[in-house]
């Protein structure tokens, strides 16, 4: 398939990512990786325009603490993450993306005081982040340089970093922890934020169900586990940053308080088991 401007461009609706104008597509690149996957009845295509119809998707908006809000779209588009909005005193930050921009939800953020930059923890939440980037100004979009294939649509406003960490404004950094995807970072946040801050980590630090812990994979849905030395590597870049907040991917994937303390006994019990070889535990 084929799509023409932005609010006909192709969007996978099995990741929600957007692909350049006029690009010709048969399947996502990122869904046929071994990390994503495409359902029985095969590739299925929206673009921006179709969500934006009729009004049958809508952002929904929440406040977690002050200068920190978070969205997603419902009924869910693609994997179905949340996004955030940070404020700072330098400017306000979206971290990762969502696929759905409606007026709603640009007239929320202006009211908010608009975006100074974007920042995505890893390919499957790439959604469609240059029409967002040129909506607010054609503001930066921070990827990480290991991620660069998986960048579906290559417009003039994604910055490419390198290293292991970048601040992209005051009190707040980005930190590459690499394990689910090679570039996969996350953010760490302090201006405004209460106590030791926060961390915004996507499913690189996947919060799990008991809202104590985090875990880490290669793939979720094919449960394809990391290896220990990835866990150890990025018990070793976390080990630094002081915080006491974790806020996930998903509504309610979120440790409120301890957050340093329980990511590294997490991280510790992963390698625990997967170098376990007692087969009567």
């Amino acid at each position: 398939m084929e799509g023409g401007g932005a609010e006909e461009a192709l969007i996978c609706e099995i990741c929600g990512v957007q692909f350049g104008p006029g690009q010709n597509q048969q399947v996502c690149p990122i869904c046929t990786d071994e990390r994503q996957f495409l359902p029985r009845e095969g590739q299925k295509w929206t673009n921006l325009a179709k969500l934006k119809a009729h009004g049958h998707f809508a952002n929904k908006w929440r406040k977690h603490e002050p200068g920190l809000y978070s969205f997603a779209t419902e009924p869910k588009v693609g994997i179905g993450q949340r996004a955030f909005l940070i404020q700072t005193s330098h400017g306000n930050i979206l971290w990762d993306c969502v696929s759905l921009l409606d007026e709603a939800t640009v007239d929320i953020i202006n009211a908010l005081g608009g975006l100074k930059a974007i920042a995505i923890s890893h390919p499957h939440f790439y959604a469609t982040n240059a029409v967002w980037s040129a909506t607010f100004g054609n503001v930066p979009v921070y990827i990480h340089e290991s991620d660069k294939q998986w960048v579906m649509w290559e417009h003039n406003n994604v910055k490419y970093w390198n290293g292991d960490k970048l601040r992209i404004l005051e009190g707040a950094t980005l930190i590459r922890l690499g394990g689910h995807f090679s570039g996969g970072q996350i953010l760490h946040w302090t201006e405004g934020a209460s106590g030791k801050g926060v961390i915004l980590t996507a499913d690189i630090l996947q919060v799990v169900m008991t809202r104590t812990e985090v875990s880490i994979m290669r793939s979720y849905p094919n449960y394809i586990p990391l290896s220990a030395s990835h866990a150890r590597h990025i018990a070793c870049q976390m080990e630094p940053w002081e915080f006491e907040r974790v806020y996930g991917s998903f509504w309610d994937a979120e440790i409120m308080s301890d957050g340093k303390s329980r990511v590294e006994y997490s991280l510790n019990r992963y390698i625990k088991w997967v170098t376990n070889e007692d087969l009567n535990v």
